[in-house]
């Protein structure tokens, strides 16, 4: 049996992942948590130091979660080794550049580099969702093992996110084939209205499908002639991560 108390402080936890800072005011409004309840958990959150309360009022993530998040990158070697790559695509691309890994049903976006992207876009580090929505959770998923595919599609229920989004199974399969056969798959509209996104894998040492990296944008810049040419730099740029992470491409035996 979950902790009522637990589960709605980290409820106001979440909040933070899509804003930098918060009135009081406006995490009672946002969480739909009574007001004294609120009250009560950001006294804690604050005194163990998960919060800190400006002098303008607003609460923020606190000191503590620097802490736990350079442990969480120096425990994730795939971040660190991706970021150069990421940035250095993404100076030449000036798109955003997302790096995702799975998390049960779900893909949880773990870095991103949007320097030069003026539009804000669905991903933000810590967001997730679900393995059939958007190019970047998708990648990972088509390259499951088909029992594990299978067995996916046996639980999920596939919802609407955005007008684009993938809600027929036997779409998604079709999807998945022509993913592994191309080696990138493309989302138009899926997880936001008017972005896109081109997706590659990335494999671990044992040949095991570890994260996907995609290029994403607003949606008029991902249209024919643009799709080869982004699909063959998130590949390369995939591959190479692959490659850093022990990954050996098997020989073609053609």
């Amino acid at each position: 049996m979950k902790n009522k108390t637990v589960v709605r402080s980290l409820d106001i936890l979440n909040l933070f992942i899509e804003h930098h800072e918060l009135t009081f005011q406006e995490i009672i409004e946002l969480s739909m948590i009574p007001k004294t309840s609120v009250y009560r958990m950001l006294l804690t959150l604050e005194e163990m130091g998960f919060v800190e309360k400006g002098a303008d009022s607003k609460y923020r993530l606190g000191l503590l979660f620097l802490t736990y998040g350079n442990l969480v990158a120096s425990r994730l070697n795939l971040r660190q080794i991706a970021y150069n790559i990421m940035q250095e695509l993404h100076k030449e691309l000036k798109e955003a550049i997302n790096l995702i890994i799975r998390q049960g049903n779900e893909a949880i976006y773990i870095e991103k580099v949007d320097v030069y992207q003026k539009v804000r876009l669905y991903t933000a580090i810590g967001r997730r969702s679900p393995l059939y929505a958007g190019a970047c959770a998708r990648v990972i998923l088509s390259y499951l093992p088909d029992q594990e595919i299978n067995e996916y599609l046996s639980q999920v229920e596939m919802e609407k996110i955005a007008s684009g989004t993938i809600s027929s199974k036997e779409k998604l399969l079709n999807t998945i084939k022509e993913t592994r056969i191309k080696g990138y798959t493309i989302s138009h509209s899926e997880l936001e209205n008017y972005t896109s996104a081109i997706a590659a894998p990335i494999f671990d040492f044992k040949g095991e499908i570890i994260g996907g990296l995609s290029i994403a944008g607003i949606e008029a810049n991902y249209q024919s002639d643009k799709i080869d040419f982004y699909a063959d730099k998130v590949i390369k740029a995939a591959d190479e991560i692959s490659k850093k992470l022990g990954y050996r491409k098997p020989l073609n035996k053609n």
